[in-house]
């Protein structure tokens, strides 16, 4: 799998070198003076004392001044090169250097190794004239609006491959042991094998292996059948082997090769993807025929890799932020419900309750002081007491997770269906009490790429691990394992620990000064109840000594203090729920008029701005409108059919704001001879317990009633969006597509946006084709819904394209950046003619009008 591939028995100062690229090194404490060099190199590039050079023996070369090999402007230009290197595993890279002087361009890398420089040039197969950044910046876009870890990986494989061109582009991540999976995968549509899901045991990539990939981020194999130079000498001159571990073009192990040559590969390249200094994973490329990538675009490939591991690092921060949220949340939630002083176990319940929000677990147990209880599928005490003894073995005041107990604690293997995986949160200074979360067994099947306990077998190599040969997938198994505790799982474990521990020490620790202030505050809390029921008790003894006045009948006395005392129940229930904070005035006038008038909702119009009432102000405006409502629909508008009320709300800028109440279409009324309990909460509720004024007229075309209420208990809700002003024309909504759709187009970044959007209007599947012998190739060997096809396509346009996908009876839009092409887009008058560039506007445009019925 790995494309640096080194055995175990290797060592990493390797002294051969592919690609054949010029390599010089030299002495770091006498800069200029030649200690190694590759053997076929004299014979490839001549320098200016080609006459000097050519009759020396390679082993007397060593030794030379660099200045025999190079020019002095050369010289000069390297020295300055390596004054740029800040440590000594960086490395200097330049494009484009004239290193003879004489037009011919070669990238530089040059790195110091030990006490050497170690120079590679690499002949530049391409011009100066491009910009990487330009290519990389769309894709490093399309990498970061994605959602996830998975997603961001495999849009990162697209991108990848579309910028290299290698047939396929995998994201490889290691495990905690150091196998790993293949979590995304960008491939050719016509390869039907993957490796997508498969599973690679950690031989795979040994130890060397993946510490050698920490220092060099990027290793290309452009043809594992290439020639290798050898470097001369094989030592240097302190004795010691060469070490190469940061050249580009150092050789790579027979092992390796043998093993991409059993995967049918020619060109491979690993990219390693660094994230907190650790390896997390590799892009690793594949090609079936010999490829080369210059080393300017494999700088912009390195780019591409570093920005990845940016957003993993976003993503893994965000969760994490996310996670520290819910901890807090849980912390806050434990706190209030554990500081009573209630023991632990008299709250379990409440505690199993809240963790089970947080970290989903099949059962939970809680030991301290030697008792034990449990909720859901638990192990019993016995068995459990082999776990706290094994627990107690473990760092004290640490979480302790494993997916698989029986694996650490091989007594447990026939308790896999309750504790196949633990959690334990230690929650006292000794390790002795414990909250532990189980999960049963979950067997899985693991998709292995071989055989993972595969043995070292003897091979043309000697007795090593050989590379497989065959590369299906090898099922196995897992039992005896459960669900693995996720990162955010343990570190909302940690915070369970903490909040816990917090509260056992403050029970242990301060128990007496705790109960001083529990009594305190219990003696507070009373006194205040006691206020506030005095208070409640003596409201409802007013409502019901002024209601029994002012009532004819028992009847109308008990549907006036139940109404009453309704209102107020209402308001309380309206006030809890929104958790004291202010009220929408309209749910308050609507619950009442809902409890009389429902049904009938249009008689009252509500007009003006919407408003928030204070919750100091809520109960004394819902007793008032209630006693409104009723008697309108007792004696007033609302006790006939044609009656209508409207009830104005005016914002004023002093602050103010004015409510009026205005019935019409009732029967006659008139003012009453003695004012009763209703009419007096009309009229003095607001003036005396808000502190407004209250102005009640009953006018023979019915009651008006206009109230001001102060600015401290208003506060303006936000608006709502305005209706769509009639007239206006909508936008038609975007076809909805489906099957395999094909964009036919030359520009690669262009392609992909229109694939994109075409995605996103619903197709399952997009294949880009930027060339007529490409795009032919897909619409014979798939059967598409729709294509997109760009008329020009450099030296050739799509009409071709478009008389097969014609006679296909596909349909088709066509695209142009171009006027005057009138007409060749004549043949096709069936399909519709669109604008580039692409937008998900032009494009939903054209394919409605294709696709309309």
């Amino acid at each position: 799998m790995a494309d640096a591939f080194i055995p175990t028995d290797v060592p990493v100062d390797l002294t051969n070198c592919d690609r054949e690229p010029i390599h010089l090194l030299g002495n770091v404490q006498s800069f200029g003076t030649l200690i190694a060099i590759s053997a076929d190199w004299i014979v490839q590039h001549v320098s200016e004392n080609a006459d000097k050079l050519l009759g020396l023996p390679a082993a007397e070369m060593i030794g030379q001044p660099l200045s025999l090999f190079l020019p002095r402007a050369a010289m000069h230009r390297l020295r300055d090169a390596i004054g740029t290197a800040s440590h000594e595993n960086s490395v200097v890279r330049a494009f484009g250097y004239d290193l003879f002087g004489d037009g011919r361009l070669f990238d530089l890398s040059s790195h110091q190794s030990g006490h050497s420089f170690v120079f590679e040039f690499e002949p530049k197969l391409r011009g100066n004239g491009h910009d990487e950044l330009a290519l990389i910046q769309p894709m490093l876009r399309r990498v970061s609006i994605q959602r996830d870890t998975l997603t961001s990986a495999h849009a990162a494989a697209e991108q990848l491959r579309a910028l290299t061109g290698f047939d396929r582009v995998m994201v490889y991540r290691f495990g905690p042991e150091g196998d790993g999976t293949v979590i995304a995968e960008a491939k050719d549509a016509e390869d039907t094998e993957t490796y997508m899901g498969m599973h690679f045991p950690a031989s795979d990539i040994p130890r060397q292996a993946r510490e050698l990939y920490k220092r060099s981020l990027l290793r290309l194999i452009k043809d594992v059948d290439d020639h290798v130079s050898p470097i001369q000498p094989q030592v240097s001159p302190e004795g010691t082997p060469l070490d190469l571990s940061m050249a580009v073009t150092r050789a790579v192990s027979p092992i390796h090769l043998e093993y991409l040559r059993n995967m049918k590969v020619r060109a491979s390249m690993s990219v390693s993807i660094m994230h907190r200094g650790e390896l997390w994973g590799l892009f690793a490329c594949h090609h079936r025929a010999p490829l080369y990538i210059d080393y300017e675009r494999r700088t912009a490939i390195e780019l591409l890799a570093q920005f990845f591991a940016y957003e993993i690092e976003r993503q893994e921060a965000k969760e994490t932020s996310d996670a520290a949220g819910r901890a807090q949340r849980l912390h806050d939630r434990l706190m209030v419900r554990l500081s009573s002083g209630e023991s632990l176990d008299t709250v379990f319940p409440t505690i199993a309750e809240e963790i089970g929000k947080v970290v989903p677990h099949d059962g939970i147990a809680l030991y301290s002081d030697g008792e034990y209880s449990t909720r859901g599928a638990a192990p019993t005490k016995a068995q459990f007491q082999t776990i706290a003894r094994f627990l107690n073995t473990a760092a004290a005041s640490r979480v302790y997770a494993t997916d698989h107990l029986s694996l650490r604690l091989p007594s447990m293997a026939d308790a896999t269906e309750t504790c196949a995986g633990i959690l334990a949160i230690p929650i006292s200074r000794t390790p002795r009490d414990y909250i532990v979360l189980f999960r049963t067994e979950v067997v899985r099947q693991v998709n292995w790429a071989g055989n993972p306990n595969k043995p070292v077998e003897v091979g043309q190599h000697g007795a090593r691990l050989t590379p497989r040969k065959s590369f299906e997938i090898w099922k196995e198994d897992v039992g005896a394992r459960s669900e693995q505790w996720s990162a955010t799982a343990l570190r909302a474990a940690e915070a369970i620990r903490v909040t816990l521990l917090e509260v056992v020490l403050k029970l242990s620790d301060e128990v007496n000064a705790e109960r001083k202030r529990a009594q305190d505050q219990q003696e507070l809390l009373i006194a205040e109840l006691n206020h506030r029921v005095r208070n409640v008790l003596g409201l409802i003894r007013s409502l019901v000594g002024q209601s029994k006045r002012s009532a004819n009948s028992i009847e109308d006395f008990t549907a006036a203090v139940d109404g009453r005392i309704h209102a107020l129940a209402q308001a309380h229930d309206q006030l809890t729920s929104t958790e004291w904070s202010p009220v929408p005035f309209r749910a308050l006038l609507n619950k009442e008029l809902d409890a009389y008038i429902a049904g009938e909702s249009h008689r009252v119009s509500i007009e003006g701005p919407r408003i928030l009432l204070a919750p100091e102000a809520f109960s004394t405006m819902a007793l008032v409108f209630h006693e409104l409502v009723t008697n309108s629909v007792k004696y007033g508008a609302l006790s006939v059919p044609a009656g209508r009320v409207e009830v104005t709300i005016d914002h004023r800028p002093d602050g103010i704001t004015r409510l009026r109440w205005a019935e019409a279409g009732g029967p006659p009324v008139r003012a009453p001879e003695r004012r009763g309990f209703g009419t007096t909460i009309i009229e003095k509720s607001v003036p005396f317990e808000l502190k407004g004024t209250a102005d009640i007229r009953f006018a023979v075309t019915g009651l008006v009633a206009d109230f001001a209420l102060p600015e401290r208990f208003i506060t303006l809700a936000p608006d709502e969006p305005a209706p769509e002003p009639a007239g206006v024309q909508l936008a038609a909504p975007a076809p909805s597509l489906s099957g395999t759709a094909l964009v036919v187009e030359d520009n690669m970044i262009i392609a992909m946006d229109a694939a994109d959007i075409l995605e996103t209007l619903g197709a399952d599947k997009v294949h880009v084709a930027g060339s007529v012998a490409e795009a032919l190739r897909i619409a014979e060997s798939h059967p598409l819904k729709l294509a997109v096809l760009d008329v020009n396509l450099g030296a050739e346009t799509s009409l071709p394209v478009a008389q097969v996908l014609a006679a296909q009876g596909v349909p088709f839009v066509l695209a142009s950046g171009y006027a005057g092409e009138g007409d060749q887009l004549s043949r096709f008058p069936s399909a519709p003619v669109i604008q580039k560039p692409f937008t998900i506007e032009t494009l939903s445009k054209g394919l409605a009008k294709l696709l309309k019925p």
